[in-house]
């Protein structure tokens, strides 16, 4: 499909179509940013100074030969990128990666001074002190209210997938349509989120073995063991992961500070955003204290063991797991009567 008829269906249809490369930066001149102009303009004016500086002393081509490769580092520093970040952004944050600290531990208070007699134990050349930790938050209410310190306040809510492509195109346009009017109401900043975890499904097996043998009929049984059999070759063959998607609704500092009641009006807004995303297809969850700790736990330490769970979690993974079963026994051939006829 061209661009035009795209063009003229949305027109049709009284759909706008937004970029999606909105944060894309403005091009100045001959499609480079300001910043890419800037890279090339002190390269070249440092360049053609150093040639006038020592063009009396130095020949050309001797001078050349030390321009040329300064002027395709300043280049490739200003056009280049690598893995999808501007080159000169990437030399940046590898150069303050260098600089930081390799060890943190939690010190709110400061990291006390090393006394005077391990200090002269340690030699001329004594360890690097570890930093102290600066977590991006300072607290947690048991409402999941998130205290970001200078930065405000914060509520993190568990919204569901919707199976968008499986739709008709007028159910799709009821969706798009409850999401943009979502958007439009927005006032304040918002975080869509989603992340992949490691999934251990483990202990869903296990549940499904012990359950096994407990089941009322014998193709529930037998259903009941092919599963645990189909999940452990699943564990085997690939790694597993579990999709989450995440809202934040972020409320600044300043505007918390106004009312005096900042906690209050981020939960009315998330109240809000469950009722406008429902009409979207979206079962949006505000997560309690234990529940925030946990997403943001594991998303500080994506490396940690994979998390226990089975096809929701693993709390339920076996009565949910059980049911499906049944209801897909029930729905095939009846095993009750089968049963009796044995």
């Amino acid at each position: 499909m061209s661009p035009a008829t795209g063009r003229r269906r949305d027109e049709d249809s009284g759909r706008v179509r937004i970029p999606a490369d909105v944060d894309r930066p403005d091009k100045l001149l001959a499609g480079l940013t300001a910043r890419q102009l800037a890279i090339l303009a002190v390269a070249a004016v440092a360049l053609w100074a150093g040639y006038a500086a020592t063009r009396h002393l130095v020949p050309p081509a001797a001078y050349g030969a030390v321009a040329i490769p300064v002027g395709a580092a300043a280049a490739l520093l200003a056009l280049g990128r690598v893995e999808g970040v501007p080159a000169d952004r990437w030399v940046i944050a590898a150069w303050r990666h260098r600089r930081s600290s390799r060890r943190l531990v939690p010190a709110p208070d400061g990291i006390p001074a090393v006394p005077s007699f391990l200090a002269k134990a340690a030699g001329p050349h004594p360890p690097a002190l570890p930093s102290p930790l600066c977590l991006p938050l300072a607290g947690i209410e048991a409402n999941g209210v998130v205290d970001l310190g200078a930065d405000g306040l914060a509520v993190i809510c568990r919204a569901s997938a919707v199976t968008f492509s499986l739709r008709t195109p007028a159910e799709q346009e009821a969706l798009v349509a409850g999401f943009a009017r979502f958007l439009n109401s927005l006032a304040d900043p918002v975080q869509v989120l989603v992340r992949a975890e490691s999934l251990d499904v483990g202990p869903a097996i296990d549940a499904l073995a012990a359950a096994a043998p407990g089941l009322p009929h014998l193709a529930l049984e037998r259903a009941a063991r092919d599963h645990a059999a189909f999940l452990a070759d699943l564990a085997a063959s690939r790694a597993l992961l579990r999709r989450e998607v995440l809202v934040v609704l972020r409320q600044p500092a300043g505007q918390a500070s106004t009312d005096g009641h900042g906690a209050g009006r981020l939960l009315r807004r998330a109240a809000e955003a469950v009722t406008a995303l429902a009409g979207a297809g979206v079962s949006l969850s505000v997560l309690d204290g234990a529940a925030a700790a946990s997403v943001l736990g594991r998303c500080l330490d994506p490396a940690a063991p994979p998390r226990p769970g089975g096809l929701p979690g693993a709390a339920d993974s076996e009565p949910v797991t059980l049911a499906r079963h049944r209801a897909l026994l029930e729905s095939t051939g009846s095993p009750r009567q089968e049963g009796a006829t044995r």
